[in-house]
Formats: C-alpha cells, sequence, structure tokens
C-alpha cells in the first residue's frame, strides 16, 4: 500500500492471551484497513493497571505475526509517527483532552462510591447496564471546577455531563443507528478517583489523534459509538466510520473468554498452524467460503465488508476441528 487513506486500528487489552474471538476482530480490522488503503495501527489498550501485563502484550505481538498479521505502525516498540501507542504512557495527552473538557464547565466532581451507585435504584440501559443517576451533578452549568486536577489521586472521580441528545451514524455492518445519550449512557466518568482514566476519554483521545478514520471492534460495543461520537463532535474532531463485528460465543452463547481455555491462542498454536486458523477465521466472517487454510492476504484478494454477517453473534463449538 503505498497511498494510505486515514488509519484503522487494533486495540487489544493485555489482560490475558488472546482467544478466537480477539483474533477474530483483529483479522477483520486488518483486512478492512487493507481494503480501504488505510495504515494498521496496533494500539495496546492497557488503562488497567492491575490486569494488564508487559508480557502478555509482548504475546499478543507475537501472535499476530505468528498469524500473518503485520501492523504498520504501534506496538510496544512506539514504531511510527502517532506515539506512544500504549495507553500507560499516553497521561499528557488525556489530561490536555480533560483539561480541554473542564473549560468548557460540563465537567464536575462526583464522590459517589461503588458501594453506594450500586445501592441506587438507577434507571438502566436496554442492554442492563446500571446507569448514574445523577447524584453528583451541579445545579447548573457551566461548572466551573477550579483548579484543574493532575494529582494521581483526586480523592473523586470526575464526570463529563450528557445532554439528552439522539446520536445518529451508521454502522458499515449493522447500518443506521439511532441512540439518546443521556438515557443509554447518563454522564459518563473520564476519570476514576484513583486517577485511572477512563475508556471513553481515552479511546476518543486516541482515535482522533492517531488518525483513526475506521473503528472495527466487536459488536458488543455497538453503543457506545454514540457517546464516542459525541466526544469527538464536541472536541471539534471528526468521527471514525465504525465497523461492529459478531462476537464469537461458545456453545451456551456466552462471548468468549479466557475461561474458554481450549480456545486460547496458546492452546491453538499447539495444534494449528496459522493459515487453518486464518482460514476458519475468514470462513466465520463469510470471505473464506469453506474452511480450508488460507492466509491474511489470501483473504485481503476476497475481501469486502458486505459479506461480514448481519448478525450479533456467531455461536462456535466448544472444541473446534479446524
Amino acid at each position: 500500500m503505498d497511498n494510505y487513506s486515514g488509519a484503522g486500528r487494533f486495540a487489544p487489552s493485555p489482560s490475558g492471551p488472546m482467544h478466537l474471538g480477539n483474533i477474530f476482530t483483529a483479522l477483520i480490522s486488518w483486512l478492512d484497513a487493507g481494503f480501504r488503503h488505510q495504515r494498521r495501527i496496533l494500539r495496546i489498550e492497557d488503562l488497567d493497571p492491575q490486569r494488564s501485563k508487559y508480557e502478555y502484550a509482548r504475546r499478543i505481538e507475537d501472535d499476530l505475526e505468528w498469524l500473518g498479521l503485520h501492523f504498520d505502525e504501534g506496538g510496544l516498540d512506539d514504531i511510527g509517527d502517532y506515539g506512544p501507542y500504549s495507553q500507560s504512557k499516553r497521561h499528557d495527552i488525556y489530561q490536555t483532552i480533560l483539561d480541554r473538557l473542564c473549560s468548557m464547565g460540563i465537567v464536575y466532581p462526583c464522590r459517589c462510591t461503588r458501594a453506594e451507585l450500586r445501592m441506587t435504584q438507577a434507571p438502566h440501559a436496554s442492554d442492563g447496564r446500571a446507569l448514574y443517576p445523577g447524584t453528583c451533578r451541579p445545579e447548573r452549568l457551566p461548572y466551573t471546577y477550579g483548579p484543574i486536577p493532575h494529582l494521581p489521586d483526586l480523592k473523586h472521580s470526575l464526570r463529563l455531563y450528557i445532554p439528552d441528545m439522539e446520536i445518529e451514524f451508521t454502522d458499515i455492518v449493522f447500518g443506521h443507528q439511532s441512540i439518546n445519550i443521556a438515557s443509554e449512557f447518563a454522564d459518563i466518568l473520564l476519570r476514576r478517583a484513583d486517577g485511572a482514566w477512563a475508556y471513553q476519554l481515552a479511546v476518543v483521545a486516541d482515535d482522533a489523534l492517531m488518525g483513526i478514520s475506521t473503528v472495527v471492534r466487536g459488536s458488543d460495543l455497538l453503543s457506545s459509538a454514540a457517546p464516542q461520537i459525541y466526544l469527538h463532535r464536541l472536541l471539534g474532531f471528526t468521527p471514525p466510520q465504525f465497523l461492529h463485528v459478531p462476537l464469537l460465543c461458545n456453545s451456551q452463547g456466552r462471548r468468549l473468554s479466557k475461561r474458554d481455555s481450549d480456545l486460547n491462542l496458546n492452546v491453538l498454536r499447539d495444534k494449528y498452524p496459522p493459515e487453518s486458523i486464518i482460514g476458519y477465521l475468514g470462513y466465520l466472517a463469510g470471505i473464506n467460503p469453506t474452511c480450508d487454510p488460507a492466509t491474511p492476504a489470501d483473504l485481503l484478494n476476497v475481501y469486502s465488508p458486505q459479506l461480514i454477517p448481519r448478525t450479533p453473534t456467531i455461536i462456535i463449538p466448544d472444541k473446534i476441528v479446524i
């Protein structure tokens, strides 16, 4: 690819070995970026210091290379012009974004503990998520925070006021979406009381500043596109396109996780060559007409996002034979 037009990204969390569902998303992200002549970026989403480990991130990089999924930028070695590519190294960038939001008068401190929030009878989103009930929301906006926090321990979390607003967008796979961000998300966290950055702020900052033009990820995050689009626009960024792929689920209908150990790549690598795994995932994605072995380059020659199944989940056997 000589002439790039934007960028796509795969953004794993290094909290354990990749499973088949992670690789499914990585493969479609890699294929879609190639299809659109985009830079391919590997971003390490290690915001959670308790769960994220350096050795897991290195293993993810090694597994992707073994599978033939080579990325142009990113990774632990910060290859490229938009680094650092690990979220744990991007504190100053997130702080700058937080400062901008605070200056708008729409960020306020929240002193509710997790236990207190669990006890409230908050309304619930359509997918069962508990919503913040607005306990600490100021009576009037704009809200003047005072000195903008830079200390690791804030003694309270910071929330962004979310207006009653409908966000409309077209997902490349799932089509037109219309989501009321107030009723589905309420006032979102930007930074936790322990100083950890919240996902919504970090992912918007990273996607915007790394030039991500297409976001490929699992269908469980489809509704999250709405507050992220709102944040992009609020900050003066152009929102990316979104392409949400079906989740791979086990025979009980539960999305794959580390509990499905037989489908982790550290097990699969001992049983199958990379072409067998890629060919099987290409078949599940509707790209490979059979389960025959294939390389990522083979699938790129026939890839189209129109081939991806328009279903939120795909059920696979607990033990696969490729």
